[in-house]
């Protein structure tokens, strides 16, 4: 069973136990031992899962941290776990005085549901304030899947998962900047878009009016971009203004002797990363062509997914209908392409079943941000970007 699989049976179990589980024990034994073995370790030995290790702090002896995960004798992760029905956000202090006195190099502290990951980014061993890494697991979103997998033990390593821990935590606080901003603009973000369409003075009067003018703008981009992409450039045929471009059709794929762009391959990773909830991306390739990157179904050149074109001027994503004939939707940017993944998963369940259903479309909530680009942009500069 694949890992994405075995993380879906557990977290559906966990559903079915939380309510029943009352203290921090059976929260250990129940949820958080169970987890850890689920990401590959023995947690029954003792050399490779110490519980009770030592973490003595100053003066004081027999301070004791729930867990360490041990490499070669000596802890890499450190783990403090409470009870499910405990807040974490009170808990965090007590594995900061760990951290420091151990040579672990990430600290992990969870209740079973919720799991927060430390590391010291800012300071040489000093635990950061802040996780790299925090999820909910019955909430889990496919990027923090993807980032949990790194700490598995046949994939951990130290200085990979400590390299990307840098770009993750300040990702999130992006990401969370962001969802604060779509909710209610601050002032400094209403003032960054008013210098190009408000010339007067940027009293806390004008900001006022604008602020909901600016969210209302907002608001309409996200709905705009769902209905414009989804419902109607998904479903709509190839027409007059759209050419047919050339090698592209719905033929057998032929392979190319030519390599795959490095756009070509973020556009592939990035359409990965939506499928992982859905299938075993092991069973998801591709195969270069002359025109276009194809991404297929374990291989199977008649089982193709999607057509990815970067070329000159062009990014489009190509879909088959039941009938194999072609959808073809032009992006603006690799994130567009989660405005079709859904469809994309129905195209796999035609192949394959899912190893869940696909959500109903009323709960899809996919945000682009980013300008429009004017026609002659290069998709392969673009692309380069987002590396």
């Amino acid at each position: 069973m694949e890992f994405n699989e075995s993380l879906i049976q557990f977290i559906k179990r966990v559903e079915s136990l939380k309510d029943s589980i009352q203290t921090e024990e059976a929260t250990k034994t129940a949820i958080i031992m169970p987890f850890f073995s689920l990401l590959g370790y023995d947690v029954f030995d003792p050399k490779e899962f110490a519980p009770e290790y030592v973490a003595d702090v100053g003066i004081k002896r027999g301070e004791k941290v729930d867990y360490a995960i041990l490499q070669d004798g000596n802890p890499v992760i450190i783990i403090e776990a409470k009870s499910i029905n405990r807040n974490l956000e009170k808990h965090d202090s007590q594995l900061f005085r760990y951290f420091s006195t151990t040579p672990a190099k990430f600290a992990i502290l969870t209740n079973g549901v919720r799991y927060r990951f430390y590391t010291d980014l800012e300071n040489q061993n000093k635990m950061d304030v802040l996780p790299f890494l925090d999820f909910d697991l019955l909430h889990m979103k496919e990027s923090q899947i993807e980032e949990l997998k790194r700490f598995r033990k046949e994939t951990f390593s130290v200085s990979k998962v400590f390299d990307a821990a840098s770009l993750l935590k300040y990702q999130s606080r992006f990401k969370g900047i962001l969802a604060e901003e779509f909710q209610r603009p601050s002032d400094d973000f209403v003032r960054f878009f008013l210098q190009d369409v408000y010339s007067g003075m940027k009293t806390q009067a004008v900001l006022e009016r604008f602020r909901p003018i600016l969210q209302g703008s907002m608001q309409e981009f996200i709905s705009e971009t769902m209905n414009d992409k989804i419902k109607t450039a998904l479903f709509a045929r190839e027409d007059s203004d759209n050419p047919p471009t050339p090698g592209v059709s719905a033929e057998p794929v032929k392979e190319s002797t030519a390599k795959p762009t490095r756009a070509e391959m973020n556009a592939y990773y990035h359409l990965k990363n939506l499928f992982a909830n859905y299938v075993n991306l092991e069973d998801i390739t591709y195969k270069k062509t002359e025109s276009y990157l194809a991404v297929l179904y374990k291989g199977n050149v008649r089982k193709w997914i999607c057509r990815l074109i970067v070329n000159g001027i062009q990014l489009i994503v190509v879909i088959p209908d039941e009938d194999k004939k072609e959808i073809r939707c032009g992006l603006a940017n690799i994130y567009e392409i989660g405005n079709y993944s859904r469809y994309m998963l129905g195209v796999i369940s035609r192949y394959t079943k899912l190893l869940k259903p696909i959500e109903p479309a009323e709960d899809m909530y996919q945000v682009v941000i980013s300008r429009r680009f004017s026609k002659h942009t290069d998709p392969n500069a673009l692309l380069e970007k987002e590396t």
